[in-house]
């Protein structure tokens, strides 16, 4: 036998033995993670699903006192909060996320871009205490003394500071992934709309943001995920109040920082009813995500 043709048919063999092994490999990551994210659910729900049933779900979730001194458990006014601060960073974060990233990919100077693109991808890596020492240190004085300007008398640990804050976290976020999607759009589909008398304005706004809608959509979920789930830093500057109000210069508490909170140092149904409000907080953050994927699907078809 021709010895290259058994040199080759070694190297086909083993070929084949790696992508079996790189298969096995890929096989075992995939289960990796959906055994991780099985095992989160099982936690959750074990500990949390007893406690809803000894609380009463509508008592728990409609609830608007908290007092676990005298176990009353309702977690209305977190739910709220975190409602109002995402719903804060979203009016905040994604308008000047969704801008910077269409200024980024078509507009900028590329010496521009050489500064620019570090700076947001800084953002990211930020840790979020640091984030909540600003916000403490810099956004609720300037909301405290604008109010002493109008005679408002306030501490400005805020609904309004948890919102710019989070608007201000997110944004590496909804810039990198919006940009990244902006960029994979082909570039024929630019070069046509301009050869058919549109604008680089209108190109952009009317064809590149349409055909890369499915990232944009993507990187609105990803900075909802990280707005909703932020801890720390709301911690610092919401003011963590258990109450309900609409008075954004009013503080108040999130689910997530009412359980870290109180974790510490909770015991029985104390510690079961925090863990039940991580039940919900994920509920929360699935009914998100499966209502982006509809509205994706509606506009796909």
């Amino acid at each position: 036998m021709d010895p290259t043709t058994t040199k080759t048919k070694q190297k086909g063999g083993l070929n084949k033995l790696l992508e079996q092994v790189m298969h096995g490999v890929f096989l075992v990551s995939a289960l990796a993670s959906i055994l991780a994210v099985a095992l989160i659910c099982v936690f959750l729900f074990a500990g949390g699903v007893p406690a809803m049933r000894e609380i009463g779900v509508l008592d728990f979730l409609t609830g608007t006192s908290w007092r676990p001194g005298n176990d009353i458990y309702g977690i209305l006014p977190m739910i709220v909060g975190s409602i109002y601060i995402t719903a804060g960073a979203i009016v905040i974060g994604v308008p000047i996320g969704l801008l910077t990233a269409i200024f980024m990919a078509f507009y900028c100077p590329k010496r521009l871009y050489g500064v620019l693109k570090p700076c947001t991808e800084l953002l990211a890596g930020i840790p979020s205490i640091v984030y909540g020492f600003f916000g403490m240190v810099v956004i609720v004085p300037m909301i405290r003394e604008v109010a002493a300007l109008a005679g408002v008398d306030i501490s400005g640990s805020s609904i309004l500071a948890a919102s710019i804050l989070l608007g201000i976290m997110i944004l590496p976020t909804i810039i990198g992934v919006s940009e990244a999607a902006l960029r994979a759009v082909p570039r024929a589909f630019y070069e046509g709309a301009v050869a058919m008398g549109a604008t680089h304005e209108r190109a952009v706004f009317s064809v590149m943001m349409p055909a890369a809608k499915s990232g944009v959509l993507a990187s609105i979920v990803l900075g909802i995920g990280r707005a909703i789930g932020e801890t720390m830093a709301v911690i610092l500057v919401a003011g963590n109040q258990p109450r309900l109000t609409g008075d954004i210069l009013k503080g108040i508490r999130t689910m997530t920082a009412n359980i870290v909170i109180e974790m510490g140092y909770a015991t029985g149904l104390h510690r079961e009813a925090l863990i039940a409000t991580g039940v919900v907080l994920f509920v929360f953050i699935l009914l998100i995500n499966l209502t982006f994927s509809v509205l994706k699907r509606r506009k796909d078809t």
